[in-house]
């Protein structure tokens, strides 16, 4: 989620927590201001001065504490609150000033993170208001008051502080939820991109590592023997060399297919394989997911078999097969005797299988290649599941 998005769906909600609250002080204290003038105030020496009192703590307590101490706002709020309960009779002549102790007890809920201690000051001011209620009756008998049972309400306010208070905290829960979900999400991303990035420098590294290695060597020996006067080898050799940063080419563009290829499935990527190559190929066993390390290894394996059978072998028949064994899982490639001569340096430089076995010892497996009791050539990759 954007935060356009977060901020536009927040909105309702931070007009209510920011706005009301505010509005509803500012409409207080003036209201009750303009009417003062034009009432009949019980004792105005101490009418004034509390009132004077009771609106600077409605509006200090609208200002957004960061870092408050627990007592501070304790002490803050229960001041507050009893202010407001003791200038509830005395402007009982006004419309807005008997809002004073409700707003308190509100703000009371709202602030405090003890729901207990906030009923207890809301409780506590509801009865200083009864008993402040009855002295003012008392005192001045000709003013007329409010019935017994209203200043208790003034504690019931203190629900609708808690409420809200709850609600932007679980506000704040989901948000931050959420924000954490997101990161995580990110930070896995960037973790599979890094591991992506990885196996992409492995493929890279082992199939021009291996391939720049041969034709280095093959340098190497075309200037020694262009030293000792042996030209025609060391033609050869030069020869030699064009031919394997040829061959690198070529790996280098199935490394990247296979590469494309191992978001499908094992046994799928295999049978496109197959199919690219007019190879016959068979699956046994009960199929399970392959982790897409082994998928890679088991392409490239076949990739480099066929190539091979094809260059050493051509027109011979070639087979694989694909066996699930369990905690196991086998490829088998193999094709039949050829024209040609089939070794490990015979018309290449047999790096490609090489990496391979590297590749397939770093996942725990092996791979076998060599010639075949009944004849051709076979090679046996095996990997753990």
């Amino acid at each position: 989620m954007t935060p356009t998005r977060q901020t536009q769906e927040a909105w309702p909600e931070r007009i209510r927590d920011e706005l009301v609250q505010p509005i509803l002080v500012f409409a207080t204290v003036v209201g009750t201001i303009v009417q003062l003038p034009y009432t009949h105030l019980v004792y105005p020496a101490v009418t004034l001065p509390l009132f004077a009192l009771v609106a600077a703590a409605a509006i200090g307590s609208q200002y957004p504490f960061r870092h408050p101490s627990r007592r501070g706002l304790f002490a803050m709020m229960s001041v507050y609150m009893l202010l407001a309960a003791l200038l509830l009779p005395l402007l009982h002549s006004t419309t807005t000033g008997a809002l004073f102790p409700y707003i308190a007890a509100s703000a009371t809920g709202a602030k405090l993170a003890s729901r207990k201690a906030a009923v207890g000051i809301a409780v506590t001011g509801a009865l200083i208001a009864v008993g402040a209620t009855q002295v003012v009756e008392w005192l001045a008998p000709a003013s007329s008051q409010w019935p017994w049972w209203v200043p208790l309400t003034v504690c019931l306010p203190v629900y609708v502080g808690i409420a809200n208070r709850d609600r932007r905290e679980a506000l704040y829960s989901a948000r931050r939820a959420a924000e954490e979900a997101r990161r995580a999400t990110d930070s896995e991303a960037r973790e599979a991109a890094l591991l992506e990035r990885g196996r992409i420098a492995r493929e890279v590294h082992d199939v021009l590592g291996h391939s720049l290695s041969g034709i280095a060597l093959q340098l190497d020996l075309a200037d020694a023997l262009h030293e000792s006067g042996r030209d025609e080898e060391s033609f050869a050799a030069v020869r030699k060399a064009r031919a394997l940063a040829v061959d690198s080419i070529g790996e280098t563009r199935r490394a990247v297919q296979a590469l494309r290829e191992d978001t499908l499935p094992l046994p799928d990527a295999l049978a496109r394989l197959a199919e690219q190559n007019a190879v016959e190929v068979s699956i046994t066993g009960e199929i399970t997911a392959v982790g897409p390390e082994a998928t890679h290894t088991v392409i490239r394996a076949a990739q480099e078999s066929l190539t091979n059978a094809a260059k050493h072998a051509p027109g011979a028949e070639r087979t694989m097969r694909l066996a699930f064994l369990g905690d196991r899982i086998m490829l088998t490639v193999h094709n039949a005797p050829g024209d040609g001569p089939h070794g490990d340096l015979a018309g290449g430089t047999g790096v490609g299988l090489i990496g391979m076995r590297e590749r397939a010892a770093l996942l725990g497996g092996t791979l076998r290649a060599g010639p075949s009791p009944e004849g051709g050539w076979t090679v046996e990759l095996e990997l753990p599941q």
